[in-house]
C-alpha cells in the first residue's frame, strides 16, 4: 500500500468527504481543511507529503497562496484542482509551480494516479517558472530543522523580539529574513546590521542616524537604521559586539519606542521588530561586564537557537542538491554526488556549517569535469594536513609522550583544520576550556565519592566556585553511600 500525509484544501464539504474517502482507502493520511490560512499553518509547521487544493476559496485564491507554499517548502508537490477550467487557469498554475493542473469534475482515479507519481518522484530542491524557487529561506527536514519551522510558523503573525544564537554559517540571517518575508511586516523594509563590521564610535551614527554638525565630518543629516527600517524589520546581527554606550540607547528604544538622531533633541517615534542575532554567549559577556543584562532580557523575549550542521547531517543531501541548483542556474555544470561521496559529507564535522557546505559545493561544481563527484574527491577536499602536535615527531607519535596540551591540538586540528584554511568559530576559547572543565571536575567528584569539599580541595577551587560549576556544566551529583 502507498503511503504519505496529504493537505487537502476545499471549501466543498461534499468534495473533501469524497476525497477523503478514496484517498483513505488508497493508502494515504489525510487532512483538510476549508480555508488558505489553516492550509498555511500547516504548510509553514513543515506537515504534509503533498497538497491538493482548490483555487478559489473564502479566505484568499490559491494562485496568491502558491507562490509562498514554493519559497517556503520547494519540494512539496502541489496538485491544483479548479471548476474554473480556462487556459489562463492551467498557465498560471504551471507558472506557480504547481505539479499538476485537474479541473473539475475529474475522475477519482486519475487523481489517485497523479498523488502517486507526485509522491514517487525524486524529491529535490526545485524552481518556479518564475524564479521565485531561487531564493529558498530554509533547507532541510530533520527533526531539528522541524523544531525550527513550528517556532516560525508561531511567530509570523505577531512583533515578539527575536534573539537568534547559533555558530557562524548556520543562517542565522536566513531566519530572520524569513520571520521577514513570511510574516504581517513583509510590506515593509528589512535593514540588516552587522555590529561587528561597524567601528565602534560609529555604530551610533549607524543606528540612529545623525544631525549635521554633529560631529566632525558631519556634512548633512544622515538617516540610521532604525529611520530605514520603519514599519519593518531591524536585523542586529553579531549583537554581541554593539559597545555598551550603544546598548543603553537601543534599551531606551525597546523600553519607550523611541530614539534621539546623534546630535539630537527631539524624540522620534519608531514602529520596526527587532531580531537580533549573536555566535557568543551572551551570559558569559554579562558576567564578563561586556553586555547589559537587562537589554539581554529586552532581546531574549523569544530565544531562537539555530542547530550546527553536524545536529541536522541528515539534512546534508537536501542541501547539497540545493546548491548545486543554485551554481547551476549561475552557469557551472550540472554535478551530483554519489551515495559514498554523500556519506562522507555526512560525517564531516562541519566547523563552518552550512555556509562551508556552500562553498564545498561551488568548488566542486567549478573544479572537476566529472558530472559525478566520489568520495575520493571529498576526502580530497575535506582533508586538511594537521600540524604536528606535542609528542608527534615526522608523523609519529613518540612513545611514552601524551600530554594534555598535544591532545587538546590534535582535537583542534581534527575539527577546525589547521586555522590557515579554515576559520574555527567564535568562542572557541570558553568552548575548549568547558570541554575539559567538565571531565576534570567529574573525575575529582568521582575520586572523591560525590564530596563536594574534597573535590575542591583536590582541583585547588573555592568550595562555591565548584558548586557553580557543577551547576553550570550540568554534572550529576554524585550521592555518597553510607
Amino acid at each position: 500500500m502507498p503511503s504519505g500525509h496529504i493537505l487537502l484544501a476545499d471549501d466543498d464539504a461534499a468534495i473533501r468527504t469524497v476525497l477523503n474517502q478514496a484517498l483513505s482507502r488508497a493508502g494515504y493520511e489525510v487532512r483538510s481543511t476549508s480555508n488558505a490560512a489553516t492550509l498555511w499553518r500547516w504548510v509553514a509547521q513543515g506537515d504534509g507529503d503533498l497538497i491538493i487544493t482548490d483555487v478559489v476559496m473564502p479566505d484568499e485564491n490559491a494562485f496568491d497562496l502558491l507562490p509562498r507554499i514554493k519559497r517556503l517548502r520547494p519540494e512539496l508537490p502541489i496538485i491544483v484542482m479548479s471548476a474554473q477550467n480556462t487556459f489562463m487557469t492551467a498557465i498560471k498554475a504551471s507558472e506557480r509551480g504547481a505539479y499538476e493542473y485537474l479541473p473539475k469534475p475529474f475522475d477519482l482515479k486519475e487523481l489517485v494516479a497523479v498523488v502517486g507519481r507526485a509522491l514517487s518522484r525524486p524529491r529535490g530542491p526545485v524552481s518556479s517558472a518564475d524564479g521565485e524557487g531561487e531564493d529558498i529561506p530554509l533547507v532541510g527536514r530533520s527533526p531539528a530543522m522541524q523544531e525550527i519551522y513550528r517556532a516560525l510558523a508561531r511567530l509570523m503573525p505577531t512583533d515578539l523580539t527575536v534573539m537568534i544564537t547559533g555558530e557562524s554559517g548556520t543562517g542565522k540571517e536566513l531566519v530572520a529574513r524569513a520571520l521577514h518575508d513570511y510574516g504581517k511586516r513583509r510590506s515593509g523594509p528589512f535593514v540588516a546590521v552587522n555590529m561587528a563590521a561597524i567601528p565602534r564610535d560609529l555604530i551610533e551614527s549607524e543606528l540612529f542616524g545623525h544631525e549635521k554638525g554633529a560631529f566632525t565630518g558631519a556634512t548633512a543629516r544622515s538617516a540610521g537604521r532604525f529611520e530605514q527600517a520603519e514599519g519593518g524589520t531591524l536585523f542586529l546581527d553579531e549583537i554581541g559586539d554593539m559597545p555598551m554606550e550603544a546598548q543603553t540607547r537601543l534599551l531606551r528604544v525597546l523600553q519607550q519606542g523611541e530614539y534621539t538622531t546623534v546630535g539630537g533633541r527631539t524624540p522620534i517615534k519608531t514602529n520596526v521588530r527587532i531580531v537580533a542575532a549573536t555566535n557568543k554567549d551572551l551570559r558569559i559577556s554579562i558576567q564578563q561586564g561586556l553586555f547589559r543584562e537587562d537589554l539581554f532580557f529586552r532581546l531574549n523575549v523569544v530565544p531562537l537557537r539555530l542547530p550546527p550542521l553536524r545536529e541536522r547531517a541528515e539534512d546534508i543531501p537536501d542541501l547539497a542538491r540545493h546548491f548545486f541548483a543554485l551554481v547551476e542556474k549561475e552557469g557551472l555544470p550540472r554535478k551530483q554526488l554519489d551515495s559514498e561521496a554523500m556519506d562522507r559529507l555526512k560525517r564531516y564535522r562541519w566547523p563552518g556549517n552550512v555556509r562551508e557546505l556552500e562553498n564545498l559545493i561551488r568548488r566542486l561544481a567549478a573544479l572537476y569535469p566529472q558530472d559525478t563527484i566520489t568520495a575520493p574527491i571529498i576526502e580530497g577536499e575535506l582533508d586538511v594536513r594537521p600540524f604536528e602536535p606535542v609528542g608527534v615527531a615526522n608523523g609519529e607519535a613518540i612513545e611514552g609522550v601524551d600530554t594534555l596540551s598535544g591532545a587538546v591540538e590534535r582535537h583542534l586540528t581534527r575539527y577546525f583544520g589547521n586555522f590557515r584554511d579554515t576559520l574555527p568559530p567564535p568562542g572557541l576559547y570558553h568552548r575548549i576550556l568547558r570541554e575539559i572543565e567538565g571531565p576534570l571536575i567529574a573525575a575529582a567528584l568521582t575520586a572523591t565519592r560525590g564530596n563536594q569539599i574534597r573535590a575542591a580541595e583536590l582541583l585547588g577551587l573555592n568550595r562555591n566556585t565548584l558548586r557553580k560549576k557543577v551547576r553550570d556544566l550540568d554534572l550529576p551529583v554524585i550521592r555518597t553511600s553510607r
